[in-house]
């Protein structure tokens, strides 16, 4: 998650008078912890950016007058990483939470036996041995 250096985050519900919604009770204590988890929720305290940063809610602050550049930046290096690699990635984190580690060892094989018919592997091999930068394809 990206944030401009002035964005503010809260977990407002219980200040309305309702009980945490939108998933937030099921991510937040995995992310922070219970004991963070809750006290963000009863005080309904605002975050700076920097603060959700510490708390690893989010992953980088960008200057706010260079936010939509900044932000742009970043999700292009992404989108030109090895996507297949970074789509089993996501997956796999995803269902680590779920997962006996024998399961997720198999998920995680079945996931490289997978990039390895890629040619975004092919060419990241190619360019390791080669000493130079990969030029990922999306393939």
């Amino acid at each position: 998650m990206l944030a401009a250096e002035d964005a503010r985050f809260t977990v407002a519900y219980t200040a309305i008078g309702l009980a945490p919604d939108g998933s937030s009770t099921f991510t937040l204590p995995r992310l922070i912890g219970p004991k963070r988890a809750f006290e963000l929720i009863y005080t309904n305290r605002a975050l700076s950016a920097n603060e959700a940063k510490e708390l690893g809610l989010v992953n980088q602050v960008f200057a706010t007058a260079r936010f939509i550049e900044q932000a742009r930046e970043y999700a292009v290096s992404v989108a030109r990483g090895p996507t297949a690699a970074l789509g089993y990635a996501k997956k796999l984190l995803t269902l680590s939470a779920q997962n006996s580690l024998e399961a997720q060892m198999e998920h995680e094989r079945r996931a490289i036996a997978a990039c390895g018919r890629t040619a975004d592997f092919r060419e990241g091999a190619d360019a390791f041995f080669a000493k130079r930068p990969p030029k990922f394809q999306g393939r």
